[in-house]
Order: C-alpha cells, then structure tokens, then sequence
C-alpha cells in the first residue's frame, strides 16, 4: 500500500493503455496530492515532507530506443533490449516550483506567473545537482537522484513500444501545438499506465547520464557514462512539435544550459 501523508491510491480497471486523467489536491500547506491510477490492483508508492509523490517501478526489461519507421526518429536512437534489474522510484510528476523553492528559497522559473503547481524551470543540470544535494541532507530515508537514461524510457513507455505511451498525444502532454506558449499546472493532462504524468511534454526533464551513442546488442543495467560534452533531456517540452515528445526522442544540451522548456524530475532509490 501507499505511505506518507499526502499519498493516496486510487484502483482502477484501464480500458485503453492509460486512464482518464484525476485532479490535482492542494493542501492547505500548498503541498501537491495527485490522485495514482494504478493498473488493476495496488502499486508501492510514498509522499516526502515537500509533497513529491514517488511509485515504484519494478525490474523488467523493454526495446529501448525507436524502429527505423518511426515519424520523427533520430539516428541516434537504435533499438536495442535493456533489462534493468534493479526497481526504483519514479516522482509521478516534473518537479514544481512550489517544491524548488522550499528546498532553495527561490525560484528561477521564466513563467513565474503559471504559480507554484506548474514544473519548475530555467535551471541547468548543474543547478539540479544542488538541489539534490540538499535535498539528500534532509531528513528520510530515500536517496535522490535523476533518472538515468534508460530508467526513464522504461517508466515513460509504460510497457508502450510506440511513439507516445498512448493513441493521442494531445491527451497525454502540452506541446507545440496545444500549449499556449507557455507551461502548466503538473497532472492536468492523463497519466501513462504507470501512472506517470507529463512523461511527454510540458517541459523537457534532465537525465543523470551523458550523451554517448548507445551500445550495440542487449544489456543489462546499462551504465552511466562518466564523462562526456553534453547531457541529456527526455520528453519534450511545451515548445516541441510532436516528434520532439516522443518516448525515444534524445535532446543534449551542455550541463550549465537553461531554458524555459527544461526542467526534471526525481527518482528515489530504494525498494518497496
């Protein structure tokens, strides 16, 4: 079952591959609730003291990366099977400001009239590592960290293996064509089957790894590089056309880049 104040499941039968989208609750301390959907029975999950929301994404193994075929696709993106052996736990949605600022005391969103239950933004892979920083002194007994490369493709397809982790991308993710110009409040738009928000679109979410050209033939927890030029964002942002949201889709920038479009969220280690 799911523990921690905030944190609250919701069970229910799928009759697509993601279910209708919930309401967002916001407690009186401005913490953020977003209601799980699970897949037919009950999923492990926590709620920090910032009001973070983590499901636990068991072991498995998937086709990472996107078939010739696909509208859209890069040459950097080969298929290729990974198997991750290791379960972790994946933040239900991009991290907001209102939660930057409690752990930073301020905030470097370019849309700070969106308000605190919209992703934070504008911030570097460097300034991302600071706030896991401190966020690894507070009390708890979770570490954090960003997701890998693989750990997030794996939680973005969902058990997926098409462009988007579902039939419409307008119901999964704010883009180009449907955002405004601009972000929006976190878990407004349907959730993949893994209960997961904002996978695509919204903004683009920092990984831990550099960008390096991935491995020929299957692997098992597939490693990090330890250096390199560039890192990498996955998902697309509020400002992509639809190619740039796909679950394969590679963007790099270098580790002290910022834009509107760019933020994170966080996985936990540990196991349920």
């Amino acid at each position: 079952m799911c523990t921690g104040i905030l944190c609250s499941i919701i069970i229910l039968l799928f009759v697509g591959p993601f279910a209708h989208a919930g309401t967002v609750d916001v407690s009186n301390d401005g913490k953020i609730t977003v209601p799980v959907q699970a897949e037919n029975h009950s999923q492990k999950c926590f709620t920090n003291t910032i009001g973070q929301t983590f499901l636990y994404i068991k072991p498995g193994s998937f086709l990472m990366g996107s078939p010739q075929d696909e509208s859209g696709r890069s040459k950097d993106e080969p298929q290729h099977r990974v198997t991750l052996t290791k379960g972790y736990y994946m933040q239900t949605t991009e991290v907001t400001q209102g939660q930057w600022r409690t752990v930073m005391k301020k905030n470097p969103a370019y849309f700070l009239d969106c308000g605190d239950l919209c992703p934070v933004e504008t911030l570097s892979w460097n300034d991302v590592q600071k706030f896991i920083h401190i966020m690894n002194q507070r009390p708890g007994t979770h570490r954090y960290r960003l997701p890998t490369e693989a750990e997030w493709e794996y939680a973005a397809r969902a058990g997926t293996t098409g462009p988007f982790a579902g039939s419409s991308l307008d119901s999964l993710a704010w883009h180009r064509d449907n955002s405004g110009d601009t972000t929006h409040p976190v878990g407004m738009k349907a959730p993949n089957a893994w209960a997961l928000y904002d996978m695509h679109g919204n903004v683009s979410e920092w990984v831990q790894d550099w960008y390096r050209d991935y491995p020929v033939g299957s692997v098992i927890d597939l490693t990090v590089a330890s250096s390199g030029f560039y890192r990498v964002n996955r998902g697309g942002g509020w400002d992509m056309p639809f190619f740039g949201c796909r679950s394969a889709q590679r963007i790099i920038n270098g580790p002290g880049s910022m834009s509107p479009s760019l933020g994170f969220r966080l996985v936990a280690e540990g196991s349920p």
